[in-house]
């Protein structure tokens, strides 16, 4: 996000004007969310499940709707969509709808002054939810599902590359019987309405997954509100390939933990750390594998991989690759090594094959920055203690995996990691009772059953003496 008010000189004037009218239009959702917050946070927690459980309904039964919706707006595949983000969607409405019937209080007693203690959650009020492009729905509902259960009302800004279904979500919640001004979705950039947003005094709670330029601008705007903040930012997560590895398992999983979505999901691999014994076999299969992923049309079924979101964002990606070879690194696969070959109507998509580099330092930019996109870097080591320091060195702290026949070794490791999620000889199996964040840049806050439904509400004590 940047102050539109900040820029000056020719348009300034129109610019001013767009940036009232996208306020007025918060101001417009914000009044809604207040006139309905009593009425929705005064219902029992069975009366939210049922509304919940109803827009999961009349989601999964427009399932492929939606599928081919997200595909075009996004560029994913239409088998990922149908497979993994609109059921996921679903998923998550059933799982805070049933989740919210489960929590309990404390309670404690001194007998020797009569008194009892307990504690109450309330939701906090309106909830102000960003979410990002890769993932729409998927990621949009995992914020609004937990915001809604927990009796909050919802202002909701999906991003303006990627608006499409949850503009199809808001008929859904209309026909579930979600009462008027109980979830509102904006539409429109971060400068014009994400601001707006996020520095609205009457919105006490902001949760954001996105960028961390974007999160440190939320940081400073939310400040002086003393709002609550989650932020799940991004990720630079590395995979540890030890030489008891089960190589049949582990080449086809990393291959898709680096490339699945195009490498557009904050959980993507991106280092790729091999110990030097089964270097050259992980590669030469590595890479092998990843030539068999098709590039292609999102409709195509045998397509791996759709199109980028944007000329810009490919352009980014590919000058990665570029800087890795000014730095002398090879490029084993992909970008500027093989055709990519399309359907000659299909040619100007955003496109980019999946691309292996290797023969890279540490201290690269395509080691220590966030690329985000369909690009892994492969490099060797020695140490069990080498490369956790390694693995360590970079800012962020999301996710990370570990690939090891040895349990004693996998708990070591994975103990030592400076991730908030460590997966072991799998990638992206998902228990969503479970916290999910990460450390140091990769954002603060979990989200999860209980960690989404504190976030989402202030917990009060009470002390009774009798």
């Amino acid at each position: 996000m940047e102050d539109v008010s900040s820029h000056c000189g020719p348009g300034f004037g129109m610019e001013r004007q767009l940036f009232r009218e996208r306020a007025a239009k918060i101001e417009a959702a914000v009044k809604a969310a207040r006139e309905a917050f009593p009425g929705w946070s005064s219902r029992s927690p069975q009366e939210r499940s049922r509304v919940l459980n109803q827009v999961a309904d009349l989601l999964e039964q427009s399932l492929e709707e939606f599928a081919q919706a997200e595909s075009k707006d996004q560029g994913k595949t239409l088998a990922l969509a149908r497979t993994m983000d609109i059921p996921r969607s679903v998923q998550n409405f059933r799982f805070f709808a049933s989740s919210i019937l489960h929590h309990t209080s404390e309670c404690t007693q001194m007998d020797h002054l009569g008194c009892m203690h307990y504690t109450v959650r309330a939701p906090v009020g309106v909830a102000g939810l960003i979410s990002p492009w890769n993932l729409p729905l998927y990621l949009l509902t995992w914020k609004i599902a937990p915001a809604m259960a927990a009796g909050n009302t919802v202002i909701a800004k999906p991003s303006e590359l990627t608006s499409v279904t949850a503009w199809m979500l808001c008929k859904l919640l209309d026909k579930a019987g979600v009462p008027p001004g109980v979830v509102n979705i904006v539409f429109g950039t971060g400068p014009r309405v994400g601001e707006a947003l996020v520095s609205h005094p009457e919105v006490p709670l902001i949760s954001f997954t996105g960028s961390q330029p974007t999160a440190e601008r939320i940081t400073q705007l939310s400040a002086p509100h003393c709002k609550k903040l989650s932020l799940e930012l991004g990720g630079k997560n590395p995979a540890i390939i030890f030489e008891d590895a089960n190589l049949d398992e582990c080449i086809p999983a990393t291959v898709r933990s680096s490339f699945a979505n195009q490498g557009e999901i904050c959980l993507c691999t991106s280092r790729i750390f091999v110990q030097k014994s089964i270097y050259s076999e992980f590669l030469k299969r590595f890479v092998e594998a990843t030539r068999k992923w098709k590039v292609g049309i999102p409709s195509d079924p045998l397509v791996s991989m759709g199109a980028l979101i944007n000329k810009a964002h490919l352009e980014k990606v590919r000058s990665y690759v570029k800087r890795a070879l000014a730095e002398g690194a090879q490029i084993w696969c992909g970008e500027g090594v093989d055709k990519l070959s399309l359907p000659a109507r299909n040619q100007a998509g955003y496109f980019m094959l999946p691309t292996v580099i290797t023969d890279i330092k540490d201290e690269s930019c395509c080691m220590t920055e966030e690329i985000f996109g369909p690009v892994t870097c492969v490099v060797p080591f020695d140490s069990e203690e080498e490369v956790i320091e390694r693995a360590n060195n970079v800012k962020y702290g999301l996710a990370a995996t570990v690939w090891s026949s040895n349990v004693g070794r996998i708990h070591r490791v994975a103990k030592k990691l400076q991730s908030g999620l460590v997966w072991t000889n799998c990638w992206l199996i998902r228990e969503l009772n479970l916290p999910f964040g990460g450390m140091k840049s990769s954002g603060i806050g979990r989200e999860g059953a209980k960690d989404s439904y504190d976030f989402f509400t202030e917990i009060k004590t009470i002390t009774v003496k009798h």
